[in-house]
Formats: C-alpha cells, structure tokens, sequence
C-alpha cells in the first residue's frame, strides 16, 4: 500500500512540475487557472533558486521507507529527471539555469495572457 502512495506521490510531483512551467496555458482555456498556478510558479522559482528540496520528495521518501524499499537523499528532479536530462547531476548553477528559464518561459506565457485581457477591455 505504501508504495502505492509512494508512486501516487511522485505522479502529482511530476504533474505539478509540469504545471508549474506551463500550467499559466491553462489560462486561455480555464482563466482562473492563474489564482492556482502563480503560487505554483512562485514555488517553483523559490526551489530553483534556493536549492530547496520539495516536500513532495519528502513524502515520497517516507513511503518508499515504509514500504521497505530504498528511498533518495537528493531532489526529485535530480533523481527522476535529470538523469534523463543532464547525466552528470543536479547542481546549484544548473538549478540557477532552470529556474531562470522557469521565469522566461512564464514571463512570455504571462505577457501573452496580458495581451488578451488588454485586447477584452
């Protein structure tokens, strides 16, 4: 059961990471998607650029050690993803990098939710 939550938990980790950096899309189709995914997005940066482990990888960890099973030390990203991504590791200049294209990416996305609410008014 444990590794049930264990997977669930890295499910809604992975969604929410998604979220984070495209989820502000999700205005064109749902607009109050923005009141969830600001706080998100501000999340996100925090964690890049802090070098912060997520809760989420917390949470997890202790349900894998509660289903017996071996459990990482490091982020999420690191351990899921960036071997994926960039083999050689996660390190704080590199989660500088991710976190700034985090904002470009949303800075776009955000001014062209501007745009439409400008051209509304």
């Amino acid at each position: 059961m444990y590794e049930l939550f264990a997977n669930l938990t890295l499910l809604v980790h992975f969604i929410f990471i998604v979220f984070v950096v495209l989820g502000g899309l999700l205005f064109f189709i749902f607009p109050k998607t923005i009141y969830i995914h600001l706080p998100g997005l501000i999340w996100g940066i925090y964690i890049e650029f802090t070098s912060s482990i997520c809760p989420l990888t917390d949470l997890e960890n202790w349900f894998l050690d509660q289903a017996g099973l071996i459990t990482y030390d490091h982020p999420f990203i690191n351990h899921y993803l960036f071997p994926i991504i960039y083999p050689e590791g996660l390190t704080p200049d590199i989660q500088m990098y991710i976190g700034t294209i985090l904002i470009v990416i949303n800075l776009g996305v955000y001014g062209l939710i501007l745009r439409k609410i400008k051209k509304r008014n």
